[in-house]
């Protein structure tokens, strides 16, 4: 699997986890506080989308900038990047939701912390399956599977 074949396979798998959230999370809303809670459940998945949705674009705009080598300074400069402005966008949203009175808190919390815990899961378990070569095919072809010439086994 190809790196952008990941990555397209965790955010088809996020968005599954996604619909889940905000059924299960708009369900446990209405039972806790109506309309509110039902709001509030989709607040906290969307924001949970958003910032998967970003890992996911700036580690594909990291491997196109520095060409598919993921040990440069582009690369790490794009992905942090990409980790700073979601920090500093999740300290934005914290501070103005948290004055709404629409909102519910606990429902918002709880789906955002089921959506990242989950996402979180997503991420492992695609990487993990994904199935990515360990060594180069150009050393594999020039060694033949072999220890190269001088190399210890």
């Amino acid at each position: 699997m190809t790196t952008t074949q990941i990555m397209r396979r965790i955010l088809l798998w996020g968005a599954v986890l996604a619909g889940a959230v905000a059924v299960v999370g708009g369900i446990v809303g209405w039972v806790l506080a109506a309309g509110a809670g039902v709001a509030s459940a989709l607040v906290g998945t969307a924001l949970a989308i958003v910032f998967c949705m970003l890992t996911a674009a700036s580690i594909m705009l990291a491997l196109k900038a520095s060409r598919g080598q993921m040990v440069s300074g582009a690369f790490f400069g794009i992905v942090l990047g990409g980790w700073l402005l979601k920090f500093v966008l999740f300290i934005v949203l914290v501070l103005v939701l948290g004055d709404q009175e629409w909102l519910h808190r606990g429902v918002a919390f709880g789906a955002l912390v089921a959506a990242v815990i989950g996402s979180l899961v997503i991420d492992c378990v695609v990487i993990a399956t994904s199935r990515q070569p360990l060594i180069d095919s150009e050393a594999d072809d020039e060694t033949q599977g072999r220890p190269a010439s001088g190399a210890r086994a």
